[in-house]
């Protein structure tokens, strides 16, 4: 019953096939392997356009280099308070840019709205050389609660950074299970929604180490090819990460794996809301659900063997989410995650 995360679990048997296969004979370094060409190719198929992919071993190296190619060392990056860039990374983005700054937005539910981003940009560079100017922004999808923008909600933001000149990326860490919660296409929930450059997350999904950075404008990725280099994220063997992606995207296999994990997290949600005593605190869109427990249920469920996070601070909605013997939670389901393993869960809870 182990709801850490989306990363506690290993890979899927056919990436680990794949990476097998891979260990077979001799291949060009560096990248300009048949693997990583095959990857490359499957990536324009998926998005239905050419596109500049480069494939990097982790999330956090993808979004910082991502968004240090949009975002000059004097300027600054727009992000949700919570957003992982934010707070999970340790500075890196602040660290591949040179220096520029994050500028957080507070919205519920871990979303940027249209209103708090215009609010923003209307309170941000207003005396210039004093005031540091916005370069872009960088919205989670799906977002760090759990929940997932619509296409609508998209179109407007990147609408609005348009207008103010702002190059937009897409921290897509759990970006298969947005896509497939939304029913949509990957070319609708990018390029077709105004998004410039994208991280597409497969470690979380299924993959053993596998992040790629997707640039839609590929005039923007002129840099990135040296600033990977230089930060020591080029793999001299890097066949073994295009043979996870090319076993990933094949077939929709990523997919497949995110529309399980996403069902499971409703299934969870339903059996949770149907005990006494607990509520979601957000809507659950994808395969995190952040429930208020009772403390003495939070207890019961850790004694029985349950394994998830408490959340720190006021939650998704912010002062009042938590009352007093109450306790926020993370649960996270995965495509490994059985039905079992839910079901018992639920049975602990009741």
């Amino acid at each position: 019953m182990n709801f850490a995360s989306d990363n506690v679990y290993g890979a899927s048997p056919e990436v680990i096939d794949a990476i097998v296969a891979a260990n077979s004979g001799a291949q060009p370094s560096y990248g300009v392997d048949d693997y990583t060409k095959r990857a490359e190719e499957m990536f324009s198929e998926v998005f239905a356009r050419d596109v500049t992919v480069l494939l990097m071993a982790t999330g956090t190296a993808a979004n910082a280099l991502g968004l240090s190619a949009i975002t000059p060392s004097y300027r600054a990056v727009l992000c949700h308070a919570e957003s992982h860039v934010m707070i999970d990374e340790c500075a890196a983005t602040e660290f591949y840019t040179g220096g520029a700054k994050l500028i957080p937005i507070w919205d519920e539910d871990g979303k940027i709205t249209a209103d708090g981003l215009r609010k923003t940009l209307s309170e941000t560079g207003s005396r210039p050389p004093h005031h540091i100017q916005a370069a872009s922004i960088s919205l989670t999808q799906a977002t760090e609660s759990g929940t997932v923008y619509a296409l609508d909600e998209l179109s407007d933001l990147t609408t609005i950074a348009r207008d103010h000149g702002l190059k937009v990326h897409m921290d897509g860490a759990r970006f298969a299970n947005a896509v497939a919660a939304l029913g949509c296409t990957p070319a609708e929930m990018t390029w077709g929604s105004g998004i410039d450059v994208l991280t597409f997350g497969m470690t979380k999904n299924g993959a053993l180490a596998a992040d790629a950075l997707v640039f839609f404008n590929q005039a923007l990725a002129e840099s990135a090819p040296f600033t990977r280099m230089r930060s020591g994220h080029l793999w001299s063997k890097g066949r073994f990460l295009g043979a996870q992606f090319s076993a990933m995207l094949e077939g929709d296999l990523w997919l497949e794996n995110a529309r399980h994990a996403n069902a499971m997290a409703k299934l969870l949600a339903e059996g949770l809301e149907a005990v006494e005593g607990v509520r979601l605190s957000c809507p659950v869109d994808a395969n995190e659900l952040f429930p208020v427990l009772p403390v003495k249920l939070h207890q019961t469920l850790l004694d029985a063997g349950a394994v998830y996070g408490t959340w720190p601070g006021d939650g998704p909605k912010g002062p009042g989410t938590i009352g007093d013997g109450e306790v926020l939670v993370r649960f996270v389901t995965s495509f490994m995650t059985t039905q079992d393993d839910v079901e018992r869960l639920l049975a602990a809870a009741r």
